[in-house]
C-alpha cells in the first residue's frame, strides 16, 4: 500500500501548505473563526465547498487555484530554482507579500472581536442569573 496520497486530495493540500507557512492548526481555525477540530476535519477531506475553499486560501494568503493545483513536486522545483546569492547579483531579502503591520492590526482587531463577544457573553450569564435570583 502507498503511503502516498491522492493527487486530489484537497485537504491534505491546504495542510501542506498551512505547514510551509509555519502556521498551525490553531492559527488558521483562528483566522476563520472555526475550532481545530474542524480544521483537522478539513485537511482530513478529500473535497472541499467552493465558497469554503475560497475563505481558507484567503487565511493563507493563496490562490484558490493554488491549492487546488499545490504538490511537492511543483514546491521543491519553485525552491530549486533559486541560485545560491554569493555566486550571482541576486539578491533574496526579506520580501513580505503583505505590510506585517496590517497583519498585525488585524490581528489586534480580531482578538478584539473575540474578546468584545466573550465579555458579552459573560454580561449575558451574570444578567441571567440575576433574573434567576431576583425571582426567589
Amino acid at each position: 500500500m502507498s503511503t502516498l496520497t491522492k493527487p486530489n486530495h484537497i485537504g491534505r493540500k491546504i495542510s501542506r501548505i498551512r505547514e510551509l507557512r509555519d502556521m498551525k492548526q490553531e492559527a488558521l481555525a483562528q483566522a476563520l473563526g472555526i475550532s481545530q477540530q474542524t480544521i483537522s476535519t478539513i485537511e482530513n477531506s478529500e473535497t472541499i465547498e467552493e465558497e469554503r475553499l475560497s475563505e481558507i486560501a484567503k487565511a493563507l494568503g493563496v490562490t484558490v487555484e493554488a491549492i487546488k493545483n499545490f504538490s511537492d513536486e511543483s514546491a521543491i522545483n519553485y525552491f530549486n530554482t533559486f541560485n545560491d546569492t554569493k555566486d550571482s547579483n541576486v539578491h533574496f531579502g526579506n520580501h513580505c507579500t503583505f505590510n506585517p503591520l496590517d497583519k498585525l492590526m488585524e490581528t489586534v482587531e480580531e482578538n478584539k472581536k473575540l474578546y468584545e463577544r466573550l465579555l458579552q457573553a459573560e454580561k449575558d450569564k451574570i444578567e441571567y442569573l440575576e433574573k434567576l435570583l431576583n425571582q426567589k
